[in-house]
Parts: C-alpha cells; structure tokens; sequence
C-alpha cells in the first residue's frame, strides 16, 4: 500500500517537513509526482524515517546517518566502527560538559559567598575583571 506525504509523516511520528528535510539531504527518496494527484511512497519508507530518528537519539548526525544507510547488514565492522567513534565523541563531551559544570558550580557559589558585594563575581569573571 502507497502513503501519501501527510500518511507517511503521521505513521511515521514525523512532520510532512522533516520529510521534505530528508529527501533534500538525500536519507529518502522523492517518489516521482504523477502528472495529475499526489506522490506516493512506499511502506518501506516508514522504516527508514524510524530508522533515522532512532539513528538522531543514538546521537548519529545526518550526515553518519546517510553513510549508515549506505551501508547493508553485511558491513558490521564498518558500523561497529562508527558506533565506537561516536562513542568517543561522546565521551569527550560528557567531559566537557563535566568540566563546564564544575566551572558554573563555582561561578554560582562565589555569586553567593558575598551578597553584600556591589559587584557579582560572576559578571566580574566572565567580563574578564577578576
């Protein structure tokens, strides 16, 4: 059975957008227009829409997504791969963000060590003058 663009989107858990969004960055094809009526897509299509946004969650780009895509079940390492690079990219920013989270804790509590101060430590360091 074919869906149109408004049935693919609402099976899907998608907008009609985010559909036309894919098909510009090349994750689905646009079916051919008939010269009178609508495009059609097939059931296929859902999987794929589901697919990619599980692919987002997981924290894949649109970019490793496509090249996911190209990929079929018989290249696991090269899957496995990017799965591990992501991974570490992952890690390093859960670092960061650590890192940045120790930083405003800090910011937070010299703003409170002084609250008589006419100066908030905190616009003093970000603003350079501490």
């Amino acid at each position: 059975m074919k869906l149109t663009i408004g049935k693919l989107a609402k099976q899907s858990g998608v907008t009609i957008e985010t559909i036309r969004y894919y098909q510009r960055k090349e994750l689905l094809v646009e079916p051919k227009k008939p010269l009178s009526g609508y495009r059609l897509y097939p059931q296929e299509s859902i999987a794929r829409i589901r697919f990619i946004k599980r692919a987002q969650r997981s924290g894949f780009t649109l970019k490793e997504i496509a090249e996911l895509l190209s990929l079929d079940s018989g290249h696991c390492k090269d899957v496995k791969k990017m799965a591990e690079q992501k991974r570490q990219q992952i890690e390093m920013q859960i670092k960061d963000l650590t890192t940045l989270h120790k930083l405003l804790d800090q910011l937070v509590s010299d703003c409170e060590s002084d609250p008589k101060t006419n100066h908030c430590a905190m616009i003093d360091v970000l603003s350079g003058s501490k």
